[in-house]
């Protein structure tokens, strides 16, 4: 007779396969899937969607849970139905026509979006908009009764398990209270910095093969993944077929490479996980924060290390010549990848700006799933908090505002946080590793990450979901999350030098 674990086993690797289909139907729809078909294919995601969710909520998958025996079980299998138990339950209190109206309301919100923020309507936008913050908000309140605790809190906990509102805000408000204060510092300090910049053009194939080969110095193996274009940037499939995708503009490379490197780093993480474990919730992503300290890392950390650009410098000069020559003086590169300016775009901005985009969008969508904004509210308020936290304005600028990103098209309220938390753990994780590797400057130099990729694939990628994000941390680097590692890091780049 086949035990309960086993017939949970085989159901959940029946889910993944179904996950690896969306996925792939995902990065299809937006990267090359043609406009006319978004609504068949809308429609056939939500019915996918729904099948998964039936056969997640099957009432036979509660009963092979609870006839579980965790005593017959080893600690890695405990946490899987650890795992299993907490997906289960996620899906359990959502009824079906909820989940076929959000996948439904987010796919036609979001393919619109890709031409209305080029038209910058907001009007537009807005009409898509309002659903899927109404269904959000539906979501979050049957999570919140379910759960007993509150409506955002319900939604963040689907990105990173056992985060609060108030965790946050203590974690946010500490980076607020020093992170102004450093900022101008550094700006005044580089004042005085010349910095010589390139507008190109910088050939779009250059671009994309440079980024080609540095994926595979980074150890992302083209075997099981590939590299394409979208309209924002993402990782996406599943660690047998991961898709990454970047944007280019012919007069600024650094774009397209950081949004590869950025990605790579989550390609890479999805590759390495426990292939042991592979189809089930234990060999999983730990959580988005952990996602992103491992895109962090390998984009800031990594990618704007002064050793790194060493290395990466010769093959700036073989992929565009001339275009480039002015930027490789000297150490005018680090300068120019390291300069700290406050800007629009999010996805542009330096590690040191970063932060206050993220907490204004916490601030905007946790008012917004808690009832106390409307999605009329959004443009004002999102100008009068840039003003305030950056210094610029987006009055009328909807594109470069409050449309420029993907994540409320298709409901991700809860997402935006973890950008934050990952470049804590980033610079937490970075500090241990460079303690227990030592000579880092001289690897990064040479261009060996194959150490630097070792110690991620020991402490980190193995380990998937099999330990929680606390206790992950704590093996890894002898502490749970300290965000003064990553004012640390801050300072010693921007301050020491």
């Amino acid at each position: 007779m086949t035990s309960a674990y086993q017939q949970l086993v085989d159901h959940f690797q029946q889910l993944y396969r179904l996950d690896h289909l969306a996925a792939i139907c995902h990065w299809d729809q937006a990267t090359m899937m043609p406009a006319g078909s978004n609504e068949a294919r809308s429609e056939a995601m939500a019915e996918l969607a729904l099948i998964r969710h039936r056969r997640l909520t099957a009432p036979e998958v509660g009963d092979w849970l609870d006839a579980v025996v965790p005593h017959s079980l080893d600690t890695s299998q405990r946490a899987n139905v650890r795992e299993m138990r907490r997906v289960w339950r996620q899906a359990t209190v959502l009824p079906e026509a909820l989940v076929r109206a959000q996948s439904l309301a987010g796919a036609r919100c979001e393919h619109a979006w890709r031409d209305q923020r080029k038209q910058n309507d907001w009007s537009g936008f807005a009409v898509n908009l309002r659903e899927v913050v109404k269904l959000s908000r539906e979501e979050a309140s049957v999570r919140a009764q379910a759960n007993g605790g509150g409506r955002y809190d319900s939604l963040l906990d689907l990105y990173e398990p056992g985060m609060t509102a108030a965790r946050l805000d203590t974690l946010f408000g500490d980076i607020a209270g020093w992170l102004p204060e450093l900022s101008q510092e550094i700006i005044a300090r580089q004042s005085g910095e010349t910095c010589t910049r390139s507008t190109g053009p910088f050939p779009v194939e250059s671009q994309r093969a440079l980024g080609l080969r540095v994926m595979s110095q980074l150890g992302f193996d083209f075997q099981c993944g590939r590299l394409d274009i979208s309209a924002h940037p993402f990782c996406g499939g599943v660690p047998e077929d991961v898709r990454i995708t970047t944007r280019y503009t012919d007069d600024d490379f650094t774009v397209g490479l950081m949004g590869v490197i950025h990605e790579t780093g989550h390609g890479c993480y999805e590759q390495n996980l426990p292939v042991n474990w592979r189809g089930q919730p234990a060999g999983q992503a730990r959580s988005m924060g952990i996602h992103e300290s491992q895109s962090l890392l390998f984009e800031m950390q990594l990618g704007r290390h002064a050793a790194f650009l060493h290395w990466l410098a010769p093959l700036l000069a073989e992929s565009f010549g001339d275009a480039v020559s002015p930027l490789l003086a000297s150490d005018n590169l680090q300068r120019l990848y390291t300069r700290v300016k406050p800007g629009l775009i999010r996805v542009d901005a330096d590690e040191v700006t970063y932060p206050c985009h993220v907490m204004l969008r916490y601030e905007i969508e946790r008012a917004l799933i808690e009832g106390n904004i409307e999605v009329n509210d959004i443009p004002e308020l999102w100008d009068q908090k840039m003003q305030a936290g950056l210094g610029l304005s987006t009055a009328g600028d909807y594109r470069n505002g409050c449309m420029q990103d993907i994540h409320w098209t298709d409901g991700g309220f809860g997402y935006f946080p973890t950008y934050t938390l990952g470049a804590m753990y980033a610079a937490q994780l970075f500090a241990a590793l460079s303690r227990d590797l030592g000579g880092l400057e001289t690897l990064l130099r040479e261009g060996d990450l194959r150490p630097l990729s070792d110690w991620l694939r020991e402490r980190v990628w193995h380990r998937g979901s099999l330990l929680e994000a606390p206790e992950l941390m704590r093996e890894a680097t002898g502490e749970e999350l300290n965000p003064v590692w990553f004012r640390r890091h801050l300072e010693h780049r921007y301050l020491a030098r």
